[in-house]
């Protein structure tokens, strides 16, 4: 289950594919969205993960999905994970079929 790309956090994602090219500040971002400037600017500094309400919110901000905001945290979690127990997995003996 190795893969070749590196975790990406979906606050860099927000950073540099939405903040940066509007403008706009993490600060100016959650006073859009009506949440604490600190939430905004943990996750573009990569210190916290999406939850389900700041999806919600980027989602409706953003015209995306909520699901592509948490479908990144979930990827990237994955990733982080699976290099952390990338021992024990593989001493993991899979199903063998009938």
């Amino acid at each position: 289950m190795a893969s070749i790309l590196p975790p990406v956090h979906p606050g860099e994602i927000l950073r540099e594919e939405y903040l940066i090219p509007l403008g706009m500040s993490a600060g100016a971002l959650a006073k859009r969205l009506n949440v604490p400037r600190t939430r905004i600017e943990r996750l573009v500094s990569e210190q916290t993960a999406v939850t389900p309400d700041t999806a919600l919110r980027l989602a409706k901000f953003f015209r995306t999905t909520p699901e592509f905001w948490m479908n990144m945290q979930a990827s990237h979690d994955l990733k982080i994970e699976a290099a952390e127990l990338a021992k024990e997995l593989a001493a993991i003996r899979e199903l063998e079929a009938a």
